[in-house]
């Protein structure tokens, strides 16, 4: 037997085959539910298929056909007892989601009526999507735009499906207030709605299908007037305790079969979950791209799986609860066939790691499960490319290297794309006023690369990955390595607006142990930055607070130095952990909006500015000519990285710092892989 599940035959036919030929096949869970159906067992089969965080890299695009060919066949194989479900982040700002507005998508079916975000929603119905939890960046464009996302509108028909989170309290926001259902309805009377839970009916067996969002989401997204519980955001017990109602709820009503849809950006929340809760039988998890699959899962070229699919927990109560989870932007479809018993206790035995785990979208997959793409997705996707082709042949400049926005990498470390638009925020704020010293930004904020990630033919080695700038687009005029409006948009997507301000050396301090605090789970809160540069020892201590409450004071940034454009120190920040000088002296310093919103004392990502912020300007509001590149507003980050390109990049000149490893990284200085420099 093949060890690889794209090449094994299907399990229902397997099940099939053996009630005609008379041969069994134990490890088959299709084969066992026709044999119970022949035999009169009550067990009961669900095929449940997920995925999450379809939110991220452009090229997203280029896996939705195929993704969208598995659903399809792996649905034919139990075309009765199959749940499709998300775990939320369905779409985030940036080129796809800024396209869907443009009024050419109005002529296609599906969408009908242009609007930001709507194309991605578009190809959820298409597919038929049962219900999602409500992810961070499904609330990025703020409450009304979410609102106008999710709701029918004129010949837009919305999300044919209900948004549900337990721990999201909807009705003090007044633009999705309306929205709010009653818990507990079948889905398919519910589309266009907000709730905590829902119940699908699949082959005659109700499934209650319950939503919960990550409790850090008032300082990662824009929440409007939601509120989040519980109020601290790192307590998972609290966290539990406010979902568990929901739960109970359907429990009340009958429902012993109870699926978990998860956004909780960190997948060790998820599995602490599964062991608080009770009567939840599968947590689909979301957020975090964590990739778990089986040994026999055929994986997409360079991938590594983070863990088996699913992973195995006791509830509160001692019954199982599997944790599941995929990839994100439509690379993987997670599967798993369980079955339950009379009394909807999940059978583990019934597993099959032959049939479970996720399926790659790519064509071996599609032919191998003779798949067929789905005609409306095809039809949305083509719409969504041809706009995109056009913004593809703005070109604002070029870059003769790869330029490094990988999650992994802008999220831990310093990366010449990280370096690049922290410079250039810095530019475009000393154009305003040249007494503007740092720039420091969010890794979290880039959400894409600029550039190719190749193996060599024959090798699927990570080692061997090469990195090469971009390829040339020769349909509209793009050559190697140029750099152009939808590459700014896919990296800079959120094109948050910039504000420049004083801060302190204490509190300039204080934000740079808040940006390495949490760089072992890959945060988005840590810092790419330009006109300093710091160390920092990711083995002590890290920063740890909850809004303004500060439970442990960092010990990880070394030394903090100042510098100017030639990277001379014109001050010392902090020199062996300790704090250098009068601590209330100021710098200037250019961040972008969203760190420096207000929210309860904090700002975005928890960011620990000083508030009311001091001799704040709103890059936006002080700017207001264009300058050449006029596809973004002017004080944007989107506006920044186009203008400093075609000013110091266009033309005979490109971009050439290359990408270093970890031991080379000089603005900001790991003591985990080299020794430090910062100052002289």
């Amino acid at each position: 037997m093949i060890n690889n599940k794209t090449y094994k035959l299907s399990a229902l036919s397997l099940a099939l085959t053996a009630v005609l030929t008379g041969c069994s096949d134990n490890d088959s869970s299709s084969s066992d539910d026709v044999a119970s159906a022949a035999s009169g067992n009550e067990n009961f089969t669900l095929q449940l298929l997920h995925n999450a965080d379809m939110d991220g890299a452009t090229g997203a695009l280029d896996n939705v056909e195929s993704f969208s060919a598995i659903v399809g066949a792996l649905k034919a194989e139990y075309p009765d007892n199959t749940l499709l479900l998300s775990s939320g982040d369905n779409y985030i700002p940036g080129p796809r989601y800024f396209a869907a507005a443009d009024d050419s998508m109005s002529f296609i079916s599906g969408v009908n009526e242009a609007g930001n975000g709507r194309a991605d929603i578009a190809f959820m119905n298409a597919m038929g999507y049962q219900a999602s939890a409500v992810g961070n960046h499904d609330l990025d464009g703020g409450t009304e735009e979410f609102a106008s996302i999710i709701s029918a509108s004129g010949n837009y028909a919305g999300a044919n499906f209900p948004y549900l989170s337990s721990n999201l309290d909807f009705s003090p926001d007044a633009n999705v207030s309306g929205l709010v259902v009653a818990d507990g309805q079948d889905a398919t009377d519910i589309p266009n709605a907000l709730a905590k839970s829902t119940v699908i009916e699949v082959n005659g067996e109700r499934i209650g299908v319950v939503g919960a969002t990550t409790p850090t989401l008032a300082s990662i997204t824009n929440t409007g007037d939601i509120d989040v519980l519980p109020d601290s955001a790192t307590d998972t017990v609290a966290l539990a305790a406010a979902i568990q109602p929901a739960v109970d709820a359907l429990v009340a009503d009958g429902i012993n079969k109870i699926v978990l849809l998860s956004h909780m950006q960190i997948i060790a929340v998820e599995e602490a979950l599964a062991e608080l809760l009770t009567n939840v039988d599968i947590i689909v998890a979301g957020g975090s791209n964590t990739l778990l699959a089986d040994d026999n899962d055929r994986l997409l070229v360079g991938d590594t799986a983070a863990g088996d699919y699913p992973l195995s927990f006791s509830d509160a109560d001692g019954n199982p609860t599997l944790v599941v989870n995929t990839d994100g932007d439509y690379k993987y479809l997670g599967r798993l066939v369980a079955e339950f018993d009379s009394n909807g206790v999940l059978l583990t035995s019934s597993l099959d790691d032959a049939v479970n785990g996720v399926y790659a979208s790519d064509e071996t997959t599609v032919e191998n499960l003779n798949g067929h793409i789905n005609s409306e997705v095809t039809s949305i996707l083509t719409g969504l490319q041809l706009v995109l082709a056009e913004r593809d042949g703005n070109i604002l400049g070029n870059s003769e290297v790869y330029l490094d926005g990988r999650r992994s990498q802008v999220r831990t470390q310093e990366t010449n794309l990280g370096n690049l638009t922290a410079d250039a925020n810095l530019w475009q704020a000393q154009q305003y006023d040249n007494t503007v010293q740092i720039s420091i930004k969010n890794g979290g904020g880039i959400r894409d690369d600029i550039g190719l990630v190749t193996f060599p033919p024959g090798s699927t080695n990570e080692d061997d990955l090469t990195f090469s700038p971009n390829p040339a687009n020769e349909l509209v005029g793009k050559s190697e390595g140029d750099i152009s409006q939808f590459d700014i948009e896919g990296t800079l997507r959120f094109n948050n607006s910039l504000t420049v301000m004083d801060i302190t050396a204490q509190t300039l301090y204080d934000v740079l142990e808040h940006a390495v605090s949490s760089v072992e789970n890959v945060s988005g809160r840590f810092a790419q930055v330009a006109g300093v540069r710091f160390s920092y020892d990711p083995t002590l201590n890290a920063r740890i607070a909850d809004g303004t409450t500060v439970t442990q004071v960092g010990e990880r940034v070394r030394s903090v130095a100042v510098v100017d454009a030639d990277g001379n120190v014109t001050d010392t920040i902090v020199d062996g952990g300790v704090l250098q000088g009068d601590p209330t002296r100021t710098f200037r310093i250019v961040t972008l909006g969203f760190l420096a919103s207000d929210n309860d004392g904090v700002g975005g990502d928890g960011y620990p500015w000083s508030f009311p912020l001091v001799n704040e300007v709103a890059l936006e509001d002080a700017i207001t000519e264009d300058g050449n590149a006029t596809f973004a507003d002017a004080g944007s980050e989107q506006d920044a990285l186009a203008e400093y390109l075609q000013a110091e990049f266009a033309g005979d000149t490109s971009f050439n710092t290359a990408e270093t490893a970890l031991a080379n990284d000089e603005r900001i200085q790991n003591l985990s892989a080299r020794t430090d420099t910062v100052l002289p």
